[in-house]
């Protein structure tokens, strides 16, 4: 299958300027990024793209097995960063994604230019051995997934404001929502597991290329300790915390969010 049909991949922006790729979390798809791309077309090569199950990838792609952990994903990003063949890339991971983008960048450093990672976060769980703050208990989590199991579409309506946070407003959660319940719930299923009970803490490590954390000010999902931890485990990192709160900065504040990208891209391009 055609790797651009199957990720339903766009390119736009300035042609045979420095690339930015955008990779969309849990339960969204390349249209969460609509704000930040108007931003950096002017002096990026924007790529953008569903990850298989989101959005308008090819669903006949996805199986179980294969998308059952991050290693699928990470598959796609380095099939698609040979596919375009635009040189190395400034890999942005929103969330989920930010943990692919640390594993491709371990296995194919030379892919990559940079990697901003938006709102990381390697493990959910707390760590009470180790003192890791996570955000959630394991016995969180395990609620989180059994109600979501039993109910997709009502958890999408209760978990996406709180994910989304900005109460006031309301129609950020509302987008959130809708898109969601958009998405396959056996799909959705799988990749929740993926999201929430993936610990990559040990991976950070082995990242060689230039990486920006970048976290927001307050977020429910992903708290400052846990951008604090990338930051501190990934050598040569620089970590920045935005004004915007919530766990989609791409949505809540576009125009900070790629400031930060730009500056960092253009310093790493």
């Amino acid at each position: 299958m055609d790797v651009r049909s199957r990720n339903h991949v766009t390119v736009t922006g300035r042609t045979g300027a420095p690339a930015v790729m955008l990779a969309h979390g849990f339960g969204c798809d390349q249209n969460m990024w609509r704000l930040v791309v108007p931003e950096l077309v002017r002096d990026f090569t924007v790529v953008l793209f569903d990850h298989v199950g989101a959005g308008n990838s090819e669903l006949s792609a996805w199986s179980r097995d294969r998308y059952a952990s991050l290693d699928g994903y990470v598959d796609d990003v380095l099939e698609l960063c040979r596919e375009l063949d635009l040189g190395p890339i400034t890999f942005v991971g929103h969330s989920v994604s930010a943990m692919m983008g640390v594993l491709a960048a371990a296995r194919r450093p030379e892919a990559f230019a940079g990697l901003v990672l938006l709102a990381p976060s390697p493990c959910f769980i707390d760590d009470p051995a180790t003192g890791y703050r996570g955000g959630f208990s394991a016995e969180d989590i395990d609620e989180l997934l059994e109600s979501l199991d039993a109910n997709y579409l009502g958890w999408s309506g209760a978990m996406a404001p709180v994910i989304m946070g900005n109460p006031d407003r309301p129609e950020l959660g509302e987008e959130l929502t809708n898109s969601f319940c958009r998405t396959d719930p056996e799909i959705a299923r799988v990749f929740a597991r993926v999201t929430f009970l993936s610990d990559n803490r040990a991976d950070l490590a082995a990242v060689t290329v230039p990486t920006l954390v970048a976290q927001c000010s307050h977020d429910a999902i992903a708290p400052p300790e846990v951008g604090a931890f990338v930051h501190a485990q990934i050598p040569g990192s620089r970590l920045v915390t935005l004004n915007a709160t919530g766990h989609c900065p791409q949505l809540a504040a576009p125009e900070e969010t790629a400031a930060a990208i730009a500056a960092f891209a253009g310093a790493s391009g």
